[in-house]
Formats: C-alpha cells, sequence, structure tokens
C-alpha cells in the first residue's frame, strides 16, 4: 500500500517537475536579472542628459487664449487638462482634450494640440527636425545619429507600446539607443536599448502575458501557478513519505501497535 503510494507521489512530482520545469527556471533566470540590474540603467538614465526646465521669468498669456485657437480650428467636446510645458527652450501650451464620444458619453480617447504660450497662436505637431532636435538634448554628449523613423503605428509586442502616436524614433549609435519622441505631445518618451530590451523580455516570461507584459492575471500565469504549487507540495509529500527516518518512526509505531 505504502509502495503504491509512494510511486504515484513520485510519478506526480517527476512529471510536474518537466511540465513546469522550463518555466520555473524562467522565473528564476529573470528574477536574477531583475535583482542584479539597476532600474535607473534599465530605465537607460545613465544614457540621458540633466532635464533642462523654462526660466521663471518667462510671460505667457492665459490658456484661455489658446484654447479659444483651439476650439476655433477643430471640434473639442471637452477639455482633459492643459500642461505648460518646454520644446526647444520655448514655452507651449500642451492642451489634451476629447472629440466626440460614445454611447452614455464615454470617450473615445484623448486628443493633443500645441499652442505657443506667449502667443496663444497653435503650434503645428513636431517636424523631423524638431523631433531630432529634441532627442540630441536628451542623449548625452557625442552620441551620433544612426535612422530617423516615423512611426504611426505599433503591434502590442512593440517597444514603444501604449504610447502616443504617431511618434519619431530617432536611433543612436555610441551608445546604441533608440529615443522616441510624440509629434503632437511635442514631448520626448522613452529611451530604449538592449539592456532594457532584454528586461523587457524576460519580464514577459515572468509574468506569461505575451501580448502587453503587464496582465498578471493571465490564464496562463494562474495554471502555471497551481502546477507549481502542486510540484512543491509534492516535493515535500515525497520528502515525508520516503524519508528513512519517518520510515522507521512508522515502523516501530507498527510494530507497537501490533505487540498490543
Amino acid at each position: 500500500m505504502n509502495k503504491n503510494r509512494n510511486y504515484y507521489i513520485r510519478k506526480t512530482h517527476r512529471y510536474l517537475g518537466i511540465s513546469i520545469g522550463i518555466q520555473f527556471l524562467m522565473w528564476t533566470v529573470g528574477g536574477l536579472y531583475f535583482s542584479w540590474n539597476n532600474i535607473d540603467m534599465v530605465h537607460g538614465d545613465h544614457l540621458r542628459k540633466p532635464i533642462s526646465f523654462l526660466k521663471a521669468d518667462l510671460q505667457v498669456v492665459s490658456p484661455s487664449v489658446a484654447l479659444q485657437a483651439l476650439q476655433k480650428d477643430r471640434s473639442v467636446d471637452s477639455v482633459h487638462s492643459i500642461h505648460l510645458i518646454r520644446v526647444l527652450d520655448k514655452p507651449i501650451y500642451q492642451i489634451q482634450y476629447f472629440k466626440g464620444h460614445t454611447g452614455a458619453g464615454i470617450h473615445q480617447h484623448v486628443h493633443f494640440a500645441l499652442a505657443d504660450a506667449t502667443t496663444g497662436v497653435l503650434h503645428p505637431p513636431l517636424t523631423k527636425d524638431e523631433a531630432v532636435t529634441i532627442a540630441q538634448e536628451q542623449i548625452i554628449s557625442g552620441a551620433k545619429i544612426k535612422s530617423v523613423e516615423y512611426i504611426e503605428q505599433v503591434s502590442k509586442h512593440s517597444e514603444y507600446r501604449e504610447r502616443p502616436l504617431p511618434a519619431y524614433a530617432i536611433s543612436f549609435e555610441n551608445p546604441a539607443c533608440t529615443i522616441y519622441v510624440a509629434a503632437e505631445t511635442g514631448t520626448y518618451q522613452t529611451i530604449r536599448h538592449n539592456q532594457w530590451r532584454i528586461f523587457d523580455f524576460l519580464y514577459m516570461l515572468h509574468t506569461m502575458d505575451y501580448e502587453g507584459r503587464d496582465n498578471f492575471g493571465n490564464l496562463a500565469l494562474r495554471i502555471f501557478s497551481v502546477f507549481g504549487l502542486i510540484t512543491v507540495c509534492s516535493g515535500f509529500l515525497l520528502f515525508f513519505v520516503s524519508s528513512p527516518t519517518f520510515d522507521k518512526k512508522r515502523k516501530i509505531q507498527s510494530t507497537t501497535s501490533n505487540s498490543f
């Protein structure tokens, strides 16, 4: 009876270990990479210059002037926010707004517009040259431009996923990296380099969300988590049922019990 029980526990543990062992290895490798790398370096902070800000003595018009210019130019249903930002050392109003809505007043997505904060006049989306200049303001000195790409759509697996489009992807060499600048927001968005790409790949394997990376409630992760718990528990159980020490105690208890 004990032999059959031990046999089935051992088989369960063995086959569960084989089926999820690769994923366990990926979790361990990912965990090691995450813990041994400085997250600021993964974000590319070491490749960027210090952030520049607008001077305090600037003269700007009221945001309402820019908003009125926007309403004359395009349909505006409601305003999400208005920010004063720096674009090429000039004060610019970045207006986030909605146009049109669906069903019960649910807006589809936010739109962006830029306006000169000193005059209120609308500013067009960034040109290629402006985006390149913004990228050069961000990257450390000595980096050379390798290529510039204008992107209007990306896949779920893109390193620029879930960020404003259209955008410019400005690739550099020495150091090898890509800076993304959103055309309509007028701002730097993010920097991507090989250390981040490795992190992102391992993070995908870690969360088992092979599309968006951040869904910790996906079915695959839930199933493997349950199987992992069963594997660990079966390992502990196998240790106790096959341990010579515990087996000797069971025999002593059995002999004592039979003597009575």
